[in-house]
């Protein structure tokens, strides 16, 4: 595995331990600030990222699949971060400190339209990531060191049609409540 790759699981590692830091000073210590502190760092482990992925790029590496991937992190995390750290906190409040209501579970129209709102992320996260990938090739301007940068987009492509047809099926035939007999 290259670095870029360690990169990427290193920074997707701190990205949890930081945001469960961040809960554990806010909620348990009670100390909000150092709270915000620690969940401050998420961004700061994209950067971190970015620039690692740069570099290994301008000093004339082909651009391979961790590289590729290192862009779709960036933007799912750019995109879905708040969310994420919003999902992540509602259930550490509820189910470790016992504070807070019970997460709730989306059922019919509301789970169709919860869903949307997530795919329209899913979209926006790949336009995101298309952009920076578009703009490595353009940069690095070397088809045959950036085949694993397009290769990607091909394949996120297919992932987000697939997901679009997941999320009209939710509201042709929406997700009901498992009965309790």
């Amino acid at each position: 595995m290259n670095l870029v790759a360690w990169a990427i699981v290193t920074c997707e590692v701190l990205f949890w331990v930081v945001i469960l830091a961040g809960f554990t000073a806010r909620y348990i210590f009670k100390r909000p600030t150092l709270g915000l502190i620690f969940l401050a760092l998420t961004p700061v482990l994209d950067i971190i990222l970015l620039v690692i992925s740069g570099v290994d790029l301008a000093h004339g590496a082909s651009a391979t699949t961790a590289h590729a991937l290192a862009a779709v992190y960036i933007s799912i995390s750019i995109v879905f971060g708040k969310s994420m750290i919003a999902w992540a906190d509602e259930r550490f409040r509820y189910y470790i400190t016992k504070q807070g209501t019970k997460p709730v579970k989306r059922y019919g129209m509301d789970h169709a339209k919860h869903y949307l709102q997530g795919f329209v992320k899913h979209l926006l996260s790949f336009a995101l990531a298309a952009g920076i990938l578009y703009g490595l090739i353009v940069w690095i301007d070397d088809a045959s060191r950036t085949e694993a940068l397009s290769g990607i987009l091909s394949v996120w492509s297919v992932v987000v049609g697939i997901d679009l047809i997941i999320t009209v099926t939710y509201f042709i035939w929406p997700r009901q409540a498992k009965s309790t007999s």
